[in-house]
């Protein structure tokens, strides 16, 4: 950036001047013409500890205080975001204030919901997750104050000098000294953005940061910047971005040791007595610890072995033991990240995150599991569904959607979970060690990353059972944080485009008109030919959906003067249809006779709608978390997959089932209305995203129901008209996630039809009535099963005759036995280990439809995996084993006696007979 960008009328005004600071080299905006340093951490230490920079504030005055502070000067106050990024398709969780607002209004594609605005925007970050408890500054979830300006070619609300001029007036409100601050000019890049910003700095600590967003890197007409190696074109929307922190400013406001002091006073004392650790509540030295503790911590790095060099200064300066040291602080520390952890919790929860092993649910766990092991480490003697409870009320219980009840289930079926994991992971981790520890090498990050993602392993674990085998873990000090990066960002799949070679082709063509918007129970239609290539026909206007949204693609015929073909399927490139046609060709300028499938778009139209009906019933029986995961629709069935803790019990899968059909019979009127996109978030919410988040101005709002979202599709014109839904099964299709297969319409009277045959036909070969099948099967299954365990009895007993009748030969001092044995399979193996006791060899045969050998040795020089190997070789069979026992099988039963005159051979010979 140059220096003009920061030559602001503003500070001209106000006598400020431009510095370099002596320790860094940065340029800074200072009322103080004797400063030397920017006022940034490590150029200046903290100050404000011990020494308050502001008035004493609380949380909720301090967000009070700024955001009515900006409604008196021109602002509209809106409501929060969730903390789950559900209208964007890159992040997982909400980072920043600005990403509410990114991409579309931020690029100037909608408009914002109000200009200018303020919000206190609760975010979570996971990149220093490590560090959280131990810095005496980070957290997981904070809350950025912002407001924010748009201001596009048709508007100007404001810019730089305003938003420095409220800066100083809303600082000056809350006590602070406008002498003591400085403004570090910075450039700033994120999220495919750029432009000058300046840090605001008071007592050592940054308090916030204003953005002036005008560059992005689509291309413009005008000359671009280059940062960082990129190129950025300045933007027609200017965005004033600005975030204040909430949680730095009330610590600076009371000038306790640290942030966790001045944010969560009553859930601090709450952990200290549950981990008995109340004496260090009024402990002057702990006091004094832990605020030079969080004062150095400000000048420094602090991961990896930097943590250790902390210790050694603060034990230093105070002159105590580094033992002692730690002893003392690091109990402390764990219980700030208990006190963080459970609050970024309580916003994950509340705000219907369910815990999985993907995308955000991914993340939840990943803090929720780190919590469990400080707490199992601290000796916490609390529920974990309680602190996150106490958290909830802290904030307020109608700040979240989700149930407290939902929470504290979630909540427990998680610690179970981790328990679980725990009790079995220790022999994979064994396992691991070993492998590594022969090949004299550490396990590597790459393994341990495997265990922690795979098996849901924490790094602890795996570093204490490797050391017990002998092996080193590469396990560096930020894992969590590292594991958190990898997980925070959606990662699109390249994949290959079979249409990509036509893109050039038909961009040169008008967008079709999609007729089956406007007319979705037509299925006759006139076009006319715009392209032909390649199989695939263009027309001007059509009536076949394009597949999307989990929709097939409609089928049907085109017909023409002169040839009729059939339409196979229809892609959307852009705005132009493309219907892949057989049988034929057609002609540029051709008029065609459309014709749909009508069947297919019927069943098609009535299990999307069912679609919607399932989904809203879902969210009415299981809890407001449920979210679509996937759905595919199809004419027979359909399938919706939901974000659920929990196997879906029968009962509730009756329930929902009732509740849909319920819907149904109701014959609601299903509206379909384009909305601006901004009015329908503000207006129905981020569930509307349940399919994915569409792009443009404009989304198409669908209304089932009760059910709202953003869909493309076919829908039937009411509930009525869906007909019958029957859910055919559930499965659980990985953690966190439930699959629901379905039938509607004429296809779930088909699948019910199929049901009864079933029953009726079952019924029929017991011959009994079918309502009397639960009890009959029961009396039948019971009696099969002791009948097994007589056939069991008998089948043993025949082993024990099939002994007492077996005769040895004794070879070179081994008793040997060869023999086809007329006993069932299964029992071959458990009869030849008894023969070959006491040093003997067994080579069992028994032929029922397929011929099977066993071979047990207790000779050391008969080894039966290989003797057995090489019989299998000679009979076209297969088999194997260890050198005590042997399997072996072969599909010819005439292979019998050949098979055990080759295994004699090789055994005799192995004995040296």
């Amino acid at each position: 950036m140059s220096e003009e960008d920061y030559e602001l009328d503003y500070f001209k005004s106000e006598g400020l001047v431009r510095k370099t600071c002596t320790s860094c080299g940065a340029k800074f905006w200072t009322r103080d013409p004797e400063r030397e340093v920017c006022g940034d951490a490590p150029c200046e230490p903290y100050n404000f500890i011990g020494n308050p920079v502001f008035r004493p504030h609380t949380l909720d005055e301090m967000r009070e205080a700024y955001l009515s502070f900006f409604e008196r000067h021109g602002h509209t106050r809106i409501d929060r975001y969730p903390v789950a990024a559900r209208w964007r398709d890159d992040i997982y969780l909400t980072i920043a204030s600005i990403a509410d607002f990114q991409p579309y209004v931020t690029s100037g594609v909608v408009p914002p919901p109000a200009n200018p605005l303020t919000i206190s925007q609760p975010c979570i970050r996971l990149n220093d997750l490590d560090s959280v408890g131990r810095s005496g500054r980070h957290l997981t979830l904070f809350e950025m104050m912002a407001h924010h300006a748009f201001n596009s070619p048709q508007e100007e609300i404001y810019w730089k000098d305003h938003t420095v001029e409220l800066c100083d007036e809303f600082v000056h409100s809350i006590g602070g000294d406008l002498n003591a601050i400085t403004y570090k000019e910075h450039p700033w890049i994120g999220g495919g953005n750029a432009g000058p910003s300046v840090e605001v700095m008071i007592g050592g600590l940054e308090i916030a940061t204003l953005v002036f967003m005008s560059l992005g890197k689509q291309k413009t007409a005008q000359p671009p910047v280059e940062l960082e190696g990129t190129q950025y074109y300045p933007m027609s929307t200017r965005v004033v971005d600005t975030g204040y922190g909430l949680e730095r400013m009330v610590w600076a406001s009371t000038g306790s040791p640290t942030i966790y002091d001045a944010v969560f006073p009553d859930m601090v004392s709450t952990i200290m007595h549950s981990a008995g650790l109340d004496h260090h509540l009024d402990n002057p030295e702990s006091t004094k610890m832990l605020a030079l503790s969080a004062k150095f911590a400000g000048l420094m790095d602090i991961t990896g072995a930097n943590l250790f060099q902390l210790r050694k200064k603060v034990a230093a300066t105070i002159d105590v033991p580094i033992e002692k040291l730690q002893k003392m602080i690091v109990p402390i520390e764990q219980v700030y990240t208990i006190a963080d952890h459970t609050r970024c919790l309580a916003y994950m929860l509340g705000d219907c995150i369910v815990p999985s092993n993907v995308r955000e649910g991914y993340l939840a766990r990943l803090v929720l599991r780190r919590t469990l092991r400080v707490m199992n480490e601290l000796g916490v003697d609390a529920d974990l569904g309680d602190l996150i409870e106490m958290q909830v009320n802290k904030i307020g219980n109608s700040q979240f959607e989700q149930n407290l009840d939902v929470i504290h289930e979630i909540v427990d079926r998680e610690v179970e979970k981790y328990a679980a994991t725990i009790e079995r992971g220790t022999r994979i981790i064994q396992k691991v060690a070993t492998t590594y520890k022969k090949k004299s090498e550490k396990v590597p990050l790459r393994e341990v990353v495997t265990l922690y993602d795979s098996h849901g392993l924490p790094p602890e674990l795996i570093k204490e059972v490797a050391s017990k085998e002998g092996a080193v873990v590469d396990l560096p000090d930020n894992f969590y944080s590292l594991i958190a990066d990898m997980h925070s960002e959606s990662q699109k799949e390249q994949v290959d485009d079979p249409l990509d070679p036509y893109r050039e082709r038909v961009s040169g063509l008008p967008e079709t008109h999609p007729l089956y918007y406007e007319l979705p129970c037509e299925v006759e239609f006139e076009g006319m030919v715009l392209d032909f290539f390649d199989g695939y026909v263009i027309l001007d206007q059509t009536l076949f959906y394009p597949e999307g949204g989990g929709q097939p693609a409609d089928t049907g015929t085109l017909v023409t003067a002169e040839c009729m073909v059939r339409v196979e399927d229809t892609i959307k490139m852009g705005g132009v249809i493309l219907h892949k046609i057989s049988g034929g060709s057609l002609k540029r300028g051709e008029r065609v006779k459309g014709m749909v499938d009508e069947d297919r778009r019927w069943s098609l139209m009535r299990h999307h709608t069912a679609t919607h009906i399932l989904l809203h019933a879902t969210k009415e029986v299981l809890g407001a978390h449920v979210h679509q995961s996937g759905a595919q629709k199809g004419s027979e069935s359909s399938r919706i997959d939901i974000r659920h803790f929990k196997h879906i019990t029968p009962d509730e899968l009756r329930r929902i089932e009732v509740k849909a059909n319920q819907i149904v019979m109701k014959n609601r009127p299903i509206s379909i209305k384009i909305e601006e996109r901004t009015k329908a978030e503000q207006k129905y919410g981020f569930g509307l995203y349940q399919g994915g988040v569409p792009p443009g101005k404009e989304i198409r709002i669908v209304k089932v129901g009760g059910d709202i979202e953003a869909c493309a599709g076919t829908h039937c014109k009411s509930t009525g008209e869906v007909g019958a839904i029957k859910i055919l099964r559930v499965e659980h299709i990985q953690d966190g996630i439930e699959r629901i297969e379905f039938s509607a319409g004429r296809a779930a009277i088909t699948a019910m039809q199929n049901i009864e045959q079933l029953l009726d036909e079952s019924a029929q070969t017991l011959r009994i009535q079918p309502e009397n099948l639960p009890s009959s099967v029961q009396r039948f299954f019971t009696e099969w099963k002791e009948r097994g365990k007589e056939v069991e009895r008998l089948r043993s007993r025949l082993v024990d005759l099939e002994l007492q009748n077996v005769r040895y030969e004794s070879v070179r001092g081994v008793n040997l036995v060869i023999k086809e044995i007329d006993v069932d399979p299964s029992q071959l193996a458990s009869l030849a280990r008894k023969l070959s006791r006491n040093d003997g060899v067994a080579l069992l045969a028994s032929s029922t439809d397929t011929l099977h050998l066993v071979l047990s040795s207790g000779s050391r020089v008969v080894d039966a995996g290989k003797i057995l190997g090489q019989v299998a070789l000679l009979i076209d069979g297969k088999g194997g084993g260890n050198a005590t026992m042997a399997h072996g099988v072969s599909q010819d039963r005439s292979q019998l006696e050949p098979a055990l005159q080759a295994g004699k051979k090789l055994i005799l010979s192995a004995l040296g007979a």
